[in-house]
């Protein structure tokens, strides 16, 4: 716990801002002047500050790199047409991360720690939010373990941090995807709905061996049979097969609970779409794209947002879309971005306002 909210403000003593090119904003390579850094340690959070991005200084033997103890977030802060900045539902992210430490055997983060410093680095930071259609701030708040001892236990401290990143839009193009039968993200009493940095580092190696087929990402199915869907590449998954809008179900604790997961579906409903979150089967989806009522299918995810799928490979089958044709992922991105933007009415309550 934390007794009052006290951040130590330290500022830089110069912007990197004036050396930046807004222009050419890869996803991830740059960070903002500032970041947020805090300390648990005998059961409380302190050394609360926000000070100039710098490197940490850290023991060999801290034993997130020996274990794994790590967990993010992912969040954006945009831009209204007026300069006012607001994030993106970062209340949900807030939940979920600390569904995360749960699971990983890590303290909770206090919400007025998460919130207010979130909010007090924004504030200081907020010219780097670039004010350009389908830009934004990414957020990366995280925490990992930070004993210095090499056991296989839970460590007694941590160090939570946030950093910022300008990015431009990310997976601008339509994706090719290979559905994987071999290696598999996550399993049934697992850690697939944490956000556990682990999860993402397993996932490379067949991700990789998509790329060498000349695919750009993977369509995981599960553990057991490889007959079932879970999520694509890093991205929750939809398929929109008649008038229907079809997405993996949360209930077996395999797939994360997407914010833009969330997102995606009540605007599909505002759309009109019979939302279905439920069991669907690689059959499924080839008997659907055989009889013509396979029209889409996209993945969603805080960095892409909406991603389209033009191809999916199962075995030696392939499937092929015209995504200039298509009306339910294009709409939905759209909608996003403007409720983001303040283009569009956020008659959800999705903003938060810095």
């Amino acid at each position: 716990m934390i007794a009052t909210m006290d951040i130590s403000i330290i500022k830089a003593e110069r912007s990197k801002l004036q050396d930046m090119n807004f222009d050419n904003l890869p996803f991830g390579r740059f960070f903002t002047d500032h970041m947020l850094e805090a300390d648990y340690e005998g059961g409380e959070w302190k050394n609360i500050e926000i000070k100039p991005y710098q490197p940490l200084l850290l023991n060999p033997s801290v034993t997130a790199l020996h274990y794994g103890q790590a967990i993010f977030e992912g969040i954006k802060a945009y831009k209204d047409s007026n300069g006012n900045p607001y994030i993106f539902r970062p209340y949900d992210n807030y939940r979920r991360f600390n569904i995360s430490a749960e699971r990983m055997q890590m303290p909770e983060i206090p919400e007025e720690l998460f919130m207010e410093g979130l909010r007090q680095l924004i504030s200081l930071d907020k010219n780097w939010i670039p004010q350009k259609h389908d830009y934004s701030l990414y957020i990366r708040p995280f925490m990992f373990a930070s004993d210095e001892v090499i056991g296989v236990k839970p460590s007694e401290k941590y160090k939570f941090l946030i950093i910022l990143s300008p990015t431009g839009p990310y997976y601008s193009a339509p994706m090719r995807i290979y559905v994987e039968e071999k290696y598999v993200r996550a399993v049934e009493g697992g850690v697939g709905y944490a956000k556990a940095a682990g999860n993402y580092g397993a996932s490379m190696y067949a991700t990789a061996q998509a790329k060498k087929k000349g695919y750009d990402q993977v369509l995981w199915t599960d553990a057991y049979e490889h007959k079932y869907v879970q999520e694509c590449g890093m991205m929750n998954v939809f398929f929109i097969i008649g008038n229907k809008a079809i997405t993996p179900d949360l209930t077996h604790g395999t797939i994360l609970d997407g914010v833009t997961r969330q997102s995606t579906i009540t605007l599909l409903k505002e759309m009109g779409y019979n939302i279905e979150e439920r069991p669907l089967g690689i059959d499924e989806i080839i008997e659907a794209y055989k009889a013509g009522l396979l029209h889409e299918v996209f993945g969603t995810g805080t960095a892409a947002t909406i991603s389209l799928i033009k191809e999916l490979r199962y075995k030696d089958f392939e499937m092929k879309f015209d995504v200039e044709k298509w009306k339910a992922g294009p709409t939905v991105k759209t909608w996003l971005i403007d409720i983001r933007e303040g283009k569009r009415e956020d008659k959800y309550g999705w903003m938060w306002k810095v």
